[in-house]
């Protein structure tokens, strides 16, 4: 089976913030992405689930997203909710800042949800046994840039500051707790009116296309309120302001045809000591001296339904970017599924909550690997 690679010729998500920082004047960063000189003050608002085709498909639900459509970036893999606020917020892949998945192995026995920063499916808080900052120990692109003078913010939901997550990939600006699309719009246009950089995060387009499904009539409404959050963040820039609209992956909608129930399957079962990820992206961890035995069980038992590899094929493949930390490596699976389609490696006896969902991200398909750049100006 010949494994997807990663485009070389599309800007990752990883670049959009350095970019950002470097059209501000920003000491010590680079611009991946061209951007106008003479920006004096900008905002990255990151919609979680916005992915590029979902927009273009549902382009006349949104006039505003839709008028600015321009480049396409990818997320790289994992497709997920951590590692792309990871990427928005160091500036590196996967390989690099170390939140592989939404749960991956940080022990011999400790599975972690990055999300919830608790053990994976289910249990108490472990940012005091596993300090996020430690997690991921590099500079943020925030702390970096409030370091060399400018003002930073991060304005996302209340109910995440001081979060294990927030903590690792996000720390560095002034946390801003916003309640709902009027705060955070109102929020953005202040940040970026006083000439300063932030950070704005929207999560229900994704929390509704996991509920309803991507396209269902639910998440279009949402869909059209984020179009008019963005029409009155515009409206407000000014003179030398940006705005650049990104998001951390797209969305499939999973068949219940190509579903396969690992918890009941036992030929997915043997050898394995933990399984992380998710159902579109999985970590699978071997018990000692089985990685092979596991290999091999989960490419015949999956077939066409998902890419499975080993650690070692997954990396040379570069599917966490050029660059593995030696403290990433044992992070990812000894074998890593990345569906294929609209499959689904669900839990459904050990993760109810989230096999019960009907949108899905975490693999390498272009549903989920692009996103839209973007960008208006004051």
């Amino acid at each position: 089976m010949e494994l997807p690679q990663l485009n070389p010729d599309l800007p990752h998500l990883a670049d959009v913030v350095p970019s950002v920082l470097s059209a501000l004047g920003v000491a010590g960063f680079d611009g991946p992405i061209p951007l106008p000189e003479g920006i004096a003050g900008a905002c990255v608002l990151l919609i979680d689930g916005l992915g590029a085709e979902l927009l273009d498909t549902y382009a006349d639900d949104a006039p505003v997203l839709a008028a600015l459509r321009g480049r396409t970036l990818q997320v790289g893999f994992p497709s997920t909710t951590a590692a792309g606020l990871a990427a928005v917020g160091t500036g590196c892949r996967s390989g690099e800042h170390g939140m592989v998945g939404l749960s991956f192995r940080l022990s011999r026995t400790d599975v972690v949800n990055a999300l919830a920063w608790r053990p994976h499916p289910t249990g108490r808080d472990l940012r005091e046994k596993f300090p996020p900052e430690q997690i991921q120990p590099m500079p943020t692109t925030f702390e970096r840039a409030a370091a060399s003078g400018i003002a930073v913010s991060v304005i996302a939901g209340a109910q995440f500051s001081g979060s294990g997550l927030t903590r690792a990939v996000l720390r560095g600006g002034r946390y801003v707790g916003v309640h709902a699309l009027g705060d955070l719009a109102a929020c953005v246009q202040s940040a970026v009116a006083d000439g300063g950089f932030c950070y704005g995060y929207h999560s229900e387009l994704d929390l509704l296309g996991h509920v309803y499904g991507p396209g269902s009539t639910a998440w279009r409404m949402q869909l059209r309120h984020v179009d008019r959050l963005v029409e009155s963040i515009v409206e407000g820039l000014p003179p030398g302001g940006l705005l650049a609209v990104v998001a951390d992956h797209g969305m499939v909608a999973i068949d219940p045809a190509e579903v396969v129930d690992i918890d009941a399957c036992e030929p997915l079962l043997d050898g394995v000591a933990a399984i992380g990820g998710e159902p579109r992206a999985r970590h699978v961890y071997a018990a000692s001296g089985a990685a092979d035995a596991v290999l091999a069980a989960w490419r015949e038992t999956l077939g066409r339904r998902a890419w499975v590899v080993s650690r070692d094929e997954a990396i040379a493949a570069r599917w966490f970017g050029d660059r593995v930390g030696d403290d990433v490596r044992p992070r990812i699976g000894d074998v890593v599924a990345a569906a294929r389609g609209d499959a689904g490696l669900l839990r459904r006896s050990s993760e109810t909550l989230l096999s019960a969902l009907i949108g899905q991200h975490g693999s390498l398909t272009d549903a989920e690997q692009r996103v839209p750049l973007l960008l208006a100006y004051g």
